[in-house]
């Protein structure tokens, strides 16, 4: 779950929370959903049938999963950023100039959310898909968000989240992340080197609009086609004329 706090209705929160479940795992049938939560049987077999039943989920021989449905949710929802329909042809272009792939992403709850990816000639298939949420501390383009976030909005965040570490070269101290967020300030673009996915390089500028972040773009390589020199001059000029060139056309939209 999402919520901090204990929920105002307790029944709405299980539905969400076996949706979640069922997500995390790709499906799963009654008795794995029971074991899940300290609740009866009886319960959870109506909250399910009450989710068939509304079209969120499908039975598939006793085994769950999402339906579509979802998927015209989060369609729907992505079509009105209006981020999304200025960078989009934007970010097919970048993963075609550099044959990697080119990311976009927003956030919401205090994590980072894939808004869209694309993936260039030379990609490799990576773990990520677009409605994934990551902590915003272990990516490139999550870093460039909190960087330009107010000072207040980034320790909010932290202090909800925390720093988990994701492989060993993720930041879990504070002061480390405190200083690498100034780097990212001053030179105007954030890395990821190997810190949420091993052997994964990642570049990112942040975008933003009437003085105030509202996304961030990237571009990531595994390391042994983003060398150092890549890594360090080639990849972050690309980036950052696309975040650039996306903030004007945000201006004029």
């Amino acid at each position: 779950m999402h919520a901090d706090a204990d929920p105002p209705i307790k029944s709405t929160a299980l539905s969400f929370d076996i949706l979640e479940t069922i997500h995390e795992r790709g499906e799963a049938t009654l008795p794995e959903i029971v074991d899940e939560f300290d609740r009866p049987k009886s319960t959870v077999h109506d909250h399910l049938m009450t989710l068939d039943r509304m079209g969120c989920l499908v039975d598939e021989g006793g085994s769950y999963r999402l339906s579509l449905r979802f998927l015209n949710f989060g369609g729907g929802v992505r079509s009105r950023f209006q981020l999304f329909q200025v960078a989009e042809g934007k970010l097919r272009e970048l993963a075609r100039e550099t044959g990697e792939h080119a990311n976009l992403m927003v956030e919401e709850n205090g994590k980072g959310v894939f808004l869209f990816k694309v993936k260039g000639a030379e990609s490799v298939n990576l773990d990520t898909y677009e409605g994934m949420e990551v902590y915003l501390h272990t990516t490139a383009m999550g870093k460039a968000i909190l960087a330009e976030l107010p000072a207040a909005e980034r320790d909010a965040i932290i202090e909800r989240h925390g720093l988990p570490g994701a492989t060993d070269n993720t930041i879990t101290d504070r002061a480390r992340l405190d200083e690498e967020l100034e780097e990212v300030r001053e030179q105007g673009y954030a890395i990821d080197n190997e810190e949420r996915l091993p052997g994964i390089r990642c570049v990112a500028a942040p975008v933003s609009t009437d003085d105030r972040v509202i996304g961030a773009l990237s571009i990531s390589a595994p390391r042994r086609r983003m060398s150092d020199e890549r890594f360090e001059e080639t990849i972050p000029v690309e980036v950052l004329r696309t975040a650039n060139i996306i903030e004007v056309n945000l201006q004029h939209s």
